[in-house]
C-alpha cells in the first residue's frame, strides 16, 4: 500500500483541508472583531501564528489515532475490519462543506459591508503607508552623563539614523526640527505620535563613565507602548564618531528587519574635534528657530567652530545660511544685497572643502532664489542637496519657495504638504503653508493646520502671524492687524512677519507708521503715499540695484514716466526673456512684467506690449489651471482684462476682488495704473466707494477717524 492511499484511509487530507479552512475562518472573525475590542495590532498575527503551528500536531494526530464506537484509539490497536475510517471521512467532508458555507457567507458580508473608495493615486499611495504602519519618530537619544558637554555626542547619533532614515522611501521618518521639538520633555508617547503623525517611535540614552559610554535604543509601538525591540550597547570610547556610526549602523540593521525591506546605510559623519561638532549642532538648532537673536548667537558659535576647524565643510555651509538669515528681508537687519555676497563666500568655502556637501548646495540654492534671483540655479542647487540628503527639511522649504516663483504652484504645495506632515512644527514651513493654503482659497485647511500646531507648540510666536494672515486674506486687516500689534509686542519680527504688519497698515491708511515699523519692501509705496517721493524713489532705486525693481517700476508708473522704465530694462536686459528669468512671476500672477506691459503700450511699442502681455497672459492661465483662488489673483485677472480691453471682464473679476478683500487706501487707477480705463463707468465709482467704506470700518475697529472720499481724515 502506498503512503499516499495509506494518509487518504487515515483521513489526514481531510483533517488537513478541514483545519485551514476553519483557521481562514477564524482569523476573518479576529480581524472583524479586532477594531471593536480594540486589540492590538499582534494580536491577529500571534493568532495566525499559533494556527500555523498547531497544524503539524492535528496532522500528526490524524496519523496516529483514529475515531471508533468505542471512543479515540491508536489506529495500530484498531482491527482493520472493525475500522469506521471511511465513515469519519464523510464526517469530515460535512464539516469542511460546512465550513466553506460560513467562509463564502463572510466574503459576501465583507463585501456588501466595505465601502466603496474612490481614491487619487496620491491617496492611494498614503492609505498604503498606513496600512504598511512604516512610520517612525527618531527622538533625540537623552545624555545620561553627569558631563554636560557629551550632549553632543548623544544628538550626533540621533543626528546620524535620522539622516540615514531619511533616504528610505517606503518609510515615513517624523522632521528633525518636530523630534527634537520633544527634546527633555516628558510627554506621553502617544501624543508624540498624534502630534508628529506616526506609529513608531525610536528613543533611547547615552551614559558615560571614564573611558566607558553604554548607549541604550528601543523601538517602541505609538498605540499600545509594546516595546518591539531594545538593546543596550557598551564601547569604549575612543572616537566619539566611530561610535556613532558604528551603533547607528547596529540600530539600523533592526529597523530593517522591523520595518523596512531596503537596506539602510548609515552616511559617514563628516569628522572634527568634539568642540567644534557641539559648537556646530547648537548652531544648527539655533537656526532652526527662526528668531533673529538667536540666530545672530548661531553666528558667534560657528565663527569659533571655523577658527578652531577651518577645514570643516559644514559649518562654513551654516555659516553662509546664518548671513542669509539675518537679513532684512529675513530675521534680521543686514541689507539683503550685502547678506548675500557674505553669504556666497562661505558657500563657495563649504563646497570647496566637501562638493558634495547637502548643507552647502542648500545654502546656495537659498542664496539664488534670495539673493540675484537666478530661480533655475536655485532649483539645480536644492535638489542636489536632497538627492544628497532628503532629511534636509530646510531645502525642501527653499525648494517649494523656488518652485513658487516659477509658477509651479502645485508642485510647491505638495512640498509644504509633506512638510507640515513630516515636520509639523517645523516653523518655517508652517508659515509658508498658511499662505499657500489661503492662496487655493483653502481656508479650511490653514484653520486646520492652525490647530494642530497650537495644540502641539503654544509657544510659537508665529501662531499670531498665521491667525492674521487668515484674516488678512478673508479681508480683515483691522482683526488682522490688532493680531500682528500683540506679534509685534513680543519682539524679533521675521521679514514675513514685517510684511504683514505692513500689509494691515496700508491698507487701514497708517502710511506713517509703515515707513518706520514696516516691511522694506513697502517703505518705498509708504513714503510716496505720505508725500515723501524723492525718499521713495531714493529707496526704490537701491533695493531695483539689489536685483528687486518692482517698486520703481511702480513708482515710475504712478509718476507717468513710463519711458523710464523701458529705459531702465533695456539698458540692462537684452530682451523681456532675459528679463523674465531673472524677475519671474510669483503665485498670483505677474505684477512686474504687467508693469512692463503698461510702460511699453503708453510709450507705443505695441510689439513689446503683446510680448510681455503674452507672458502674464500665460502665466495667469497656468495659475488658474492649478487652482489658485483669492483676492489678489482675481485683481491680476482684473488689470490684465482691462488692459487687454475685455471691460466686462475686467469689472467682473474687480467685483470678486473686492468681495474677497482687496482695498484701495488711495485712487485705485492710481494704486493701480492698468485700472484708468474703468475710471469713467459708473460701476468703478461704485466699487470704489465699497472699498473706502470697508477701510473706513476696519479703521473704526482701530480706533482710527475715518477717511473722506479724497481718502484724507476727516476732521
Amino acid at each position: 500500500m502506498s503512503i499516499y492511499t495509506e494518509l487518504s484511509r487515515r483521513n489526514v487530507f481531510r483533517v488537513g483541508i478541514a483545519y485551514a479552512v476553519a483557521s481562514w475562518v477564524l482569523l476573518q472573525i479576529v480581524d472583524v472583531i479586532s477594531p471593536i475590542f480594540e486589540l492590538p495590532g499582534w494580536a491577529p498575527k500571534l493568532i495566525f501564528v499559533i494556527l500555523a503551528i498547531g497544524l503539524v500536531p492535528a496532522l500528526i494526530f490524524a496519523w496516529v489515532f483514529e475515531m471508533t464506537p468505542e471512543g479515540l484509539k491508536k489506529e495500530s490497536e484498531v482491527d482493520r475490519s472493525a475500522s469506521i475510517a471511511s465513515a469519519t471521512g464523510h464526517r469530515l467532508n460535512y464539516v469542511i462543506t460546512g465550513f466553506l458555507i460560513v467562509a463564502v457567507a463572510l466574503l459576501l458580508v465583507e463585501r456588501q459591508l466595505r465601502p466603496v473608495v474612490v481614491a487619487e493615486p496620491d491617496a492611494v499611495v498614503a492609505s498604503e503607508e498606513i496600512d504598511n504602519d512604516r512610520s517612525i519618530a527618531v527622538l533625540p537619544f537623552v545624555n545620561m552623563s553627569s558631563d554636560a558637554e557629551q550632549e553632543f555626542f548623544s544628538d550626533g547619533i540621533t543626528e546620524e539614523i535620522l539622516n540615514s532614515l531619511a533616504s528610505v522611501k517606503e518609510l515615513k521618518v517624523a522632521g528633525r526640527t518636530s523630534s527634537f521639538a520633544f527634546k527633555g520633555q516628558n510627554d506621553d508617547l502617544r501624543r508624540i505620535g498624534e502630534a508628529l503623525g506616526v506609529n513608531h517611535i525610536l528613543e533611547g540614552s547615552v551614559r558615560k563613565a571614564g573611558a566607558q559610554v553604554r548607549i541604550t535604543a528601543q523601538l517602541i509601538q505609538v498605540d499600545n507602548g509594546f516595546h518591539l525591540w531594545s538593546e543596550t550597547y557598551d564601547r569604549e570610547l575612543t572616537d566619539v564618531f566611530a561610535i556613532q556610526d558604528e551603533i547607528a549602523n547596529e540600530i539600523l540593521k533592526q529597523l530593517r528587519n522591523k520595518l523596512v525591506t531596503a537596506e539602510v546605510v548609515v552616511a559617514e559623519a563628516k569628522r572634527t574635534n568634539p568642540e567644534v561638532y557641539e559648537l556646530y549642532l547648537q548652531a544648527k538648532q539655533r537656526i532652526y528657530t527662526r528668531i533673529g537673536t538667536e540666530i545672530e548667537t548661531a553666528v558667534d558659535e560657528l565663527d569659533r567652530a571655523i577658527q578652531m576647524d577651518q577645514g570643516y565643510a559644514p559649518a562654513f555651509a551654516q555659516r553662509g545660511i546664518a548671513v542669509l538669515l539675518l537679513s532684512d528681508r529675513q530675521y534680521g537687519s543686514i541689507p539683503n544685497d550685502e547678506s548675500a555676497r557674505r553669504a556666497k563666500r562661505y558657500f563657495d568655502q563649504a563646497l570647496q572643502l566637501d562638493p558634495n556637501l547637502a548643507e552647502g548646495w542648500a545654502g546656495l540654492g537659498l542664496y539664488h532664489i534670495n539673493g540675484p534671483q537666478d530661480t533655475e540655479a536655485g532649483i539645480d542647487a536644492l535638489a542636489k542637496a536632497l538627492a544628497i540628503n532628503p532629511n534636509l527639511i530646510d531645502a525642501g522649504n527653499w525648494l517649494q519657495i523656488a518652485l513658487r516663483r516659477q509658477g509651479d504652484v502645485l508642485g510647491s504645495m505638495k512640498i509644504i504638504e509633506d512638510l507640515v506632515e513630516r515636520d509639523p512644527l517645523y516653523r518655517p514651513a508652517f508659515s509658508n503653508a498658511m499662505q499657500m493654503f489661503n492662496n487655493f482659497g483653502r481656508q479650511d485647511k490653514a484653520e486646520a493646520l492652525l490647530k494642530r500646531i497650537e495644540a502641539f507648540d503654544p509657544d510659537n510666536p508665529d501662531l499670531l502671524l498665521a491667525r492674521a494672515t487668515n484674516l488678512m486674506y478673508s479681508g480683515r486687516y483691522g482683526e488682522g492687524l490688532k493680531v500682528m500689534e500683540e506679534r509685534r509686542e513680543l519682539g524679533n519680527m521675521s521679514g514675513v512677519a514685517r510684511v504683514f504688519l505692513s500689509l494691515g497698515l496700508m491698507n487701514t491708511g497708517q502710511f506713517e507708521r509703515a515707513t518706520t515699523e514696516g516691511s522694506p519692501y513697502w517703505q518705498p509705496d509708504a513714503l510716496y503715499e505720505i508725500g515723501r517721493i524723492e525718499d521713495a524713489f531714493e529707496l526704490a532705486h537701491e533695493q531695483a540695484r539689489g536685483g528687486d525693481p518692482d517698486n520703481l517700476f511702480f513708482l515710475l508708473l504712478r509718476e507717468n514716466r513710463d519711458q523710464e522704465v523701458v529705459d531702465y530694462l533695456e539698458e540692462r536686459w537684452p530682451s523681456l526673456s532675459a528679463f523674465a528669468s531673472e524677475n519671474p512671476g510669483g503665485e498670483v500672477g505677474w505684477g512686474l512684467m504687467e508693469a512692463v506691459a503698461i510702460a511699453y503700450l503708453n510709450t507705443g511699442n505695441v510689439a513689446r506690449f503683446d510680448e510681455a502681455m503674452q507672458f502674464v497672459n500665460r502665466r495667469l492661465v497656468s495659475l488658474a489651471e492649478q487652482g489658485i483662488s483669492n483676492f489678489v489673483f482675481s485683481l491680476n485677472l482684473a488689470t490684465h482684462a482691462a488692459l487687454s480691453g475685455d471691460i466686462e471682464t475686467a469689472f467682473v473679476q474687480l467685483e470678486a476682488a473686492i468681495d474677497g478683500g482687496w482695498v484701495s487706501v488711495g485712487e485705485p487707477a492710481d494704486v493701480e495704473p492698468a485700472l484708468r480705463v474703468l475710471v469713467d463707468d459708473p460701476r468703478y465709482v461704485e466699487l470704489e466707494a465699497r472699498m473706502l467704506a470697508s477701510v473706513n470700518a476696519d479703521r473704526e475697529l482701530l480706533g482710527l477717524a475715518p477717511l473722506d472720499e479724497n481718502y484724507q481724515v476727516q476732521q
